[in-house]
Formats: structure tokens, sequence, C-alpha cells
């Protein structure tokens, strides 16, 4: 069914394609004067915060591109979603437990640990409520003494438990956040269940020769874990399409949001764990199309992280060689000066695009206290490796912000950059939130807005030709789409799902810009 939904309305857009072929020759020719207008509007709108924020609610944002789903989804999701389950809540612990029992019938009949309460009953306790919504995210957070917002973020996961049939509900929800704000695609950091991975892992001892460590793993089993993951999609897929009337008349409006995933490792493990959850990640990646790539996560910081991560870009960069096609995005330099020894800050950005020949790297806030940091941008720029910026996560994470924060020379230097939240749920934040930070952070204007947005649809890991004629440029269109010949540019665009993101992303500024007065 899923399958059949996603041919219709690809169906649906190469139509609407075809039609509004014409359209593209008014919106081609830049600056016009609905472009002119909308830089004055931003302009005015920013001398006030909350004039800016309700003028960027509307603006067209591309994709997402730096998302993960579990911390994506807001505190009280998580809670309404345990209360479901019959979870019990652990106040002073923040952390879901499962119950003790069932009662005799009655409104709430599950039994609790001592010290805990059925989460179904925590709304009633506003105190203990708010408590566990603070503590799994940053609102109200206050860095003190021993507790950063590092540390704070990061012990937010605390709240896991929830059982997976609920990320379907999830991606409901995200999808229903980025329609609002004029969003139409996210990139969602996601690992499926990998108990294959698992075990092998403990089976076979880690191996430097990675040609005869990866025919082990393969051997034992763990592509037995392809089709686990692959059915997890699809029913986390088949959630959201329910819950949204996906293929129906009643169809909401997040169904028009497209969604793709990135295969997610956890970096703090021992190599030879690390190694088989990449393997899986490149593996399924090759076999289900809504994998469109892979990335590391967990706080780079970590002993283990910091340890291995030289080993772990070998890894990508060896697995890399056998699927060549696989997108690499991985988080690197999502560090500062203090966290870790000075040499720690050294290498971490250059390592993941040299070696694991990353095409997009998320954070990169230390990438001035790396070796030949300058040598770095431009080299960078040259290969076109995207730079996933997350404002507001850097912030709370990092304690970077303001003119301690990058962005700017990324800018100078000519990197390709977009904005992302990280994790909004956590953050109690969404994508218009960052574009409102750089603009009153940075004096950004809209024109480097629009860039971005641009810049997160063509560095997508979606498949298909690009809409423009030269990376990174979009003054001039690729030769398909020249001229206006419909029938050729509408060929070109069913021929490609990245087109077809690119095309409808213009026409969404081209109404957004005539709105302006």
């Amino acid at each position: 069914m899923a399958a059949l939904f996603s041919l219709r309305r690809s169906y649906c857009l190469f139509v609407a394609l075809l039609v509004s072929v014409d359209i593209f020759s008014a919106w081609s020719q830049a600056p016009s004067s609905a472009e002119q207008r909308t830089i004055v509007a931003l302009r005015r709108a920013a001398a006030n915060p909350l004039r800016l924020r309700a003028f960027l609610v509307g603006m067209p944002k591309g994709g997402e591109l730096h998302f993960h789903l579990t911390g994506a989804v807001y505190a009280e999701s998580i809670l309404r979603d345990a209360a479901e389950d019959n979870l019990c809540v652990n106040v002073a612990a923040h952390k879901l437990e499962p119950h003790q029992g069932i009662a005799a019938p009655g409104p709430h009949p599950i039994i609790c640990a001592p010290g805990s309460i059925a989460a179904a009953d925590l709304p009633s306790d506003q105190k203990d409520y708010d408590a566990i919504i603070d503590a799994w995210s940053i609102r109200s957070f206050v860095p003190s003494s021993g507790i950063s917002g590092h540390d704070h973020f990061f012990s937010s996961f605390l709240r896991a438990g929830i059982d997976r049939r609920h990320l379907g509900e999830w991606l409901d929800e995200v999808a229903s956040r980025a329609t609002v704000q004029n969003e139409q695609y996210l990139e969602i950091q996601i690992a499926t269940p990998s108990p294959n991975a698992l075990r092998v892992a403990q089976e076979v001892d880690w191996n430097p020769d990675m040609a005869t460590l990866r025919k082990a793993m393969l051997d034992l089993g763990l592509r037995d874990d392809i089709a686990i993951g692959r059915a997890d999609l699809d029913q986390m897929e088949a959630t959201r399409n329910a819950r949204e009337h996906c293929g129906t008349p009643q169809a909401e409006p997040g169904c028009h949001v497209l969604i793709r995933y990135l295969y997610v490792v956890g970096r703090g493990y021992p190599p030879a764990h690390v190694f088989a959850q990449a393997l899986l990640a490149f593996e399924l990646a090759s076999a289900d199309p809504r994998v469109v790539g892979i990335n590391f996560a967990q706080p780079e910081d970590g002993d283990l992280s910091m340890v291995e991560y030289h080993r772990q870009m070998e890894m990508v960069g060896f697995l890399h060689s056998i699927y060549p096609r696989v997108h690499i995005s991985l988080h690197a330099g999502e560090l500062a000066f203090g966290m870790v020894p000075p040499e720690g800050l050294r290498f971490h950005i250059r390592e993941a695009v040299e070696i694991a020949h990353a095409e997009r790297i998320g954070h990169g806030v230390d990438v001035m206290d790396e070796d030949h940091p300058l040598e770095l941008l431009a080299e960078m720029a040259r290969k076109h490796v995207m730079v996933e910026i997350n404002l507001t996560s850097n912030d709370v994470i990092l304690g970077v912000k303001g003119k301690d924060h990058p962005l700017p020379l990324y800018i100078a230097a000519h990197v390709p950059v977009a904005l992302s939240t990280d994790d909004e749920g956590v953050s109690r934040i969404d994508l218009t939130h960052e574009y409102v930070r750089a603009v009153t952070d940075f004096g950004l204007t809209y024109l480097d807005l629009k860039r971005f947005a641009r810049t997160s649809i063509e560095r997508s890991f979606l498949p298909g030709a690009d809409l423009w004629a030269h990376q990174d440029d979009f003054t001039q269109r690729t030769t398909a789409c020249a001229h206006s010949s419909s029938a050729e540019c509408a060929t070109f665009l069913r021929s490609s799902l990245k087109a077809q993101q690119e095309w409808e992303l213009e026409q969404r500024f081209t109404a957004f810009e005539a709105q302006r007065p």
C-alpha cells in the first residue's frame, strides 16, 4: 500500500510539473521585482523578532537534512505514548519503566514500583509533570555547577522505552510540523532493529583486515537484519499514511512532505560493534531506496568516540570502497575548545572528508581549531562538502553561538550550508526558529536564507540529476530545462526525484514572493 501511494503521488507530481513547466521561465529570471520586494520585507521584519518569525514561518525552507527522529518529538508526545503503553514514570530518575502488574479494573489499573507513577496519571500532578517535561527537554534548563547543557541534553534521552509502533505516529507529528512551516522534505536519522548485527559483533573479534571481517559477519547472517529493517520502515510509514489519510480524498497536508532516512550508527561502542552497525547501514542503504545514506551519531567527545575516531573513519572509508553509491553524512566537529584536549580538535572534520568520504558534515563547529583550517574550508568548498548548521543545538550543547560560531566563515569560504534543527523536540524549537536565529544573530538576508533552502534540496541524498547546471550555483538551469520546451523539461523532471523537489521549491518561492505588496 505504501509503495502504491508513493507511485501515485509521484505520478500526480509529474502531471503537475507537466502542466506548470512554463512557470519556470518566470521565476528563473532573477532578480525579479517580487524577489526584491521580499528582500525588503524581510529587512523590515528583522527589526522585531516576533514579526520576523511571523514572516519566516511561511517562507519555503526546502528540507531538513540533520534531524534525529527520537529527539524531534516533543516530550508531551512521549508521555502520551507511555500512557497508552501502560508504562510507569520514575519521577526521581526521569525514566520510563514497565508496570509491575495489573490491579483491579479501573481508569488506570496498572501497578508501578515504589517511587514511580503511571504515565497516564502524571498529568494530574502538575509539579511532577513539569519536572518530567523539563528533564526530557531543555525547557527551563539553566546550566549549573556539574550540569552543563551538553550533559542535560544527552541525559534527556533516558526517556527511551516507547514501543517502536509509535514511530509512525512520530513521523506524522514531524511531517505535520514541517508542513506548517512550508518544508517539503525530511531526511531523518534512525536505526532499525538489528539483532543479528549485535549477535555477530559478539561472535566475531575485531580484525583490522576489514575485508575478512566483513565476510565473516555476512557469513554469520548479518544480512538477515535487512528484512527486519525494511519491515520496520514499512510499519512506520503505514501508520503515518493511515493517520494522515494519505492516498485518499481526505489526505492531510502532511502527506506532501517527502520523507527519506539516514541509517545512524552509534559510535560509542567497541570496534567490532561499530563495524557491524556500519556494515548493516551500508547493506540496508543498498537494498532499500528509502534509506538514502548513513551517519554516525552519539556524543563526539565520549571516550570511545575520541579514542576510536580515526579507526571509525577508516571503517567508513573501507565500506565506501565496497558500496560507492551509498551516501555519507557524518557528525564531525561537534566539539568546542575545552571539552576535550586541544589535540582532539585538530582532525575530525578533515578525516571525515578525506578518509571517510563524507559528502556532508553535521555541525562542523570546531573547524577553526583543525590543522590548517583555511585550507580545509577551501577543500570543502572545492569538493562541495556541505555543512549542516544547527544553531540552537550548538548553543545548548557546546555553548557556541554568535560571533563564536563558524557559520560566517563557512559562508565566506563558499562552503555550501543548510540550516537544520538536530533535535527540535528536545530543544523545543522548529526550523523557523533556526531561520530567525540566522537573521538575528548573523544579520543574514532573504537571499542568504533562500540559498540555504535551495542547498538543502540540492545537497540532499535524493536520487536523480540536479535541476541546476552547476553545483552550489542557482543561476543557471540544466540544459534540458534551459528553454521553455515543456516536453523536454517535463521528461527530465520525471527522471529525477531530486529535480522534482527542486522544481517544487522554486514554485513555492514564486508563490511566497508573490504575496509581497
